[in-house]
């Protein structure tokens, strides 16, 4: 069935982004799927990183850990044929505890038909070779994506324990900066002044 508004197909990939308040996340799939060298994924890939996101928010809306090592683990519990039942049940039951609905989350997970679906048709991107601009273009994308979503969760965290009592606190500010030290010159960059600018410049003077 096409989508009334833009007339694109539905997508199941496309209405859990919206659901789950997952901006960006779409870009990043493309991104991961049609860039080249170490990040780009397999669209197996893709859908376990998809559905990893999705467990990541459920537990950050349930105010749990959401340390990568926690949300991989806790996926691969749910999901890997070699976990034992036991190991399962306890995950489940561990976020069933913490007001997780296991079952609706099962349900959510997709599989890597459906993200193609959802990159090829609903997105209409294709896989190519970047050009060099346009890769050193997507990394800086993905690297803020990344800080954005670090500064989001640090501040949701620190937030929790505030709310709770764990910490003294009262106005706050997280701030998180990034910086690239060329270990030839001792320069230093933002990491977007040295992307942008093509790395250093006293590899290009010497």
């Amino acid at each position: 069935m096409a989508n009334t508004t833009d007339n694109r197909p539905s997508s199941k990939v496309a209405r859990l982004i919206e659901e789950y308040d997952l901006d960006g996340l779409g870009d990043e799939l493309e991104a991961r799927w049609t860039g080249d060298g170490v990040e780009r994924m397999s669209l197996r890939d893709l859908a376990d990183y998809f559905n990893e996101r999705l467990l990541e928010q459920s537990l950050i809306g349930a105010g749990m850990s959401a340390l990568e090592s926690d949300v991989s683990t806790a996926y691969r519990n749910l999901t890997d044929d070699d976990v034992s039942t036991g190991v399962r049940t306890d995950t489940r039951n561990r976020l069933e505890e913490n007001g997780i609905d296991v079952g609706g989350l099962e349900s959510d997970f997709v599989s890597y038909q459906a993200i193609r679906s959802y990159l090829t048709e609903y997105r209409d991107a294709e896989y190519r070779q970047l050009s060099d601009e346009e890769k050193v273009e997507k990394d800086l994308q993905s690297i803020q994506r990344l800080m954005t979503r670090t500064l989001s969760v640090t501040e949701e965290r620190i937030e929790k324990l505030r709310e709770t009592g764990r910490i003294d606190a009262d106005e706050f500010e997280v701030l998180l900066d990034v910086q690239v030290l060329c270990q030839r010159c001792g320069e230093q960059y933002s990491v977007s002044e040295f992307l942008e600018g093509r790395g250093c410049d006293c590899q290009r003077s010497s």
